[in-house]
């Protein structure tokens, strides 16, 4: 990653946490793609399903997945792993303009403090104002971290229309 020596000194650190484990925040390396996409796809089709309808589930995690496409697209942004050990618990990127663009934590390890150290340490990476296009299931979550509604929007994946915000913190 081309930020990574950069981010190293700022990221490998232990994350302050409400629960018993250990969890150490560090910069995402081409090796961790295979486990990120386990995560997400699992954490989408769990934590997400109260929101959306299984065919939109279907539709925004499909189980064929572009590796390298999401690689390439880590390796352009400030992209994080949440680990304890060599367990993986979560991960989230921005792009050097604050286009905070995912941020997931494994169904497991919900309300510990994770996704909030990924975000602050994220939002601390960049300058100026941050955005992000936050799920029904992740906007509370954003509005709590002083991110405001700036819209609601339909947004098309493999031809199933779902539902998220663009919501917008600024600093």
């Amino acid at each position: 990653m081309k930020h990574e020596k950069h981010m190293q000194k700022e990221i490998d650190r232990k994350v302050p946490s409400r629960s018993p484990i250990s969890v150490v925040l560090r910069a995402y390396r081409p090796s961790d793609c295979s486990e990120v996409l386990r995560l997400f796809y699992d954490t989408v089709h769990t934590v997400n399903a109260r929101d959306y309808t299984e065919e939109q589930l279907d539709a925004w995690a499909p189980e064929d997945r572009d590796l390298t496409a999401w690689d390439q697209s880590f390796q352009g942004h400030f992209a994080l792993v949440a680990v304890e050990g060599e367990t993986l618990l979560g991960f989230g990127d921005i792009t050097p303009t604050g286009y905070l663009d995912r941020l997931y934590v494994h169904q497991d390890h919900l309300r510990q403090g994770i996704a909030t150290a990924l975000c602050e340490r994220l939002e601390g990476l960049v300058q100026g104002p941050i955005i992000t296009h936050a799920s029904y299931t992740a906007r509370p979550f954003f509005a709590r971290r002083g991110y405001r509604l700036v819209r609601a929007q339909a947004v098309e994946r493999r031809g199933v229309k779902l539902t998220n915000f663009v919501m917008r913190k600024d600093r």
